[in-house]
């Protein structure tokens, strides 16, 4: 088994827009072996966040960055190889984005191209959507307003593309005629926490 020196070195980033399930999973890869790395810190940009009682009952150092020029120096002290947003608000600055080149994973909850001019199909063969500048419930609410066949979401890496970057997983959900926000989005999250996760395993394996 891989020593703990050894160890990929993560930091979680997160916000008040969900509870913290992305964290979780991440946590629980990280102590079932399945994600090969340690989690230096988990970063919210305010106190009182929903996933930091993960973070604790976990005993994982927090940091809170409630402005976003301090993010870089923050990153640098934590010595990090990877950062995950999960639900993160806060706008990452240019500066930060060019100081960890594929380094930074996003989750967007839609299918996020390989090509900026290219786009991505559904299992069924139908047009993907992007969701380009859509937060979650915008997104999910798109797929229903669009008649999409699937929903779903994708991790890539940050770029200073807006929502764009090399893709490194995407996963779908079928769309039901009895959906609505809430039903479509507690199926698509399961599969954005998994993910997450598989994502994850195959970078710390590298």
């Amino acid at each position: 088994m891989m020593s703990r020196k050894n160890k990929l070195k993560l930091a979680v980033l997160i916000s008040d827009a969900g509870t913290g399930t992305n964290l979780q999973a991440i946590i629980d890869g990280v102590e079932a072996g399945k994600i090969k790395a340690e989690i230096r810190a988990v970063i919210s940009d305010k106190a009182g966040v929903p996933g930091l009682e993960r973070a604790r009952k976990h005993n994982l150092k927090i940091e809170i960055c409630e402005k976003k020029e301090d993010l870089l120096p923050l990153l640098q002290k934590l010595d990090l190889d990877y950062a995950c947003l999960a639900g993160w608000k806060q706008i990452i600055l240019n500066e930060v984005i060019l100081a960890y080149p594929h380094k930074i994973l996003n989750l967007h909850p839609g299918l996020v191209p390989d090509t900026i001019g290219g786009g991505v199909k559904n299992p069924d063969g139908t047009e993907a959507l992007w969701n380009k500048g859509m937060l979650t419930t915008k997104a999910i609410q798109n797929f229903l307003d669009k008649k999409s066949t699937f929903a779903g979401s994708s991790v890539h890496f940050l770029t200073s593309n807006f929502d764009f970057g090399p893709v490194l997983g995407r996963t779908f959900e079928k769309i039901e005629a009895y959906d609505n926000v809430e039903s479509l989005y507690s199926r698509l999250k399961k599969k954005e926490n998994q993910l997450y996760v598989e994502v994850l395993e195959k970078l710390t394996k590298q």
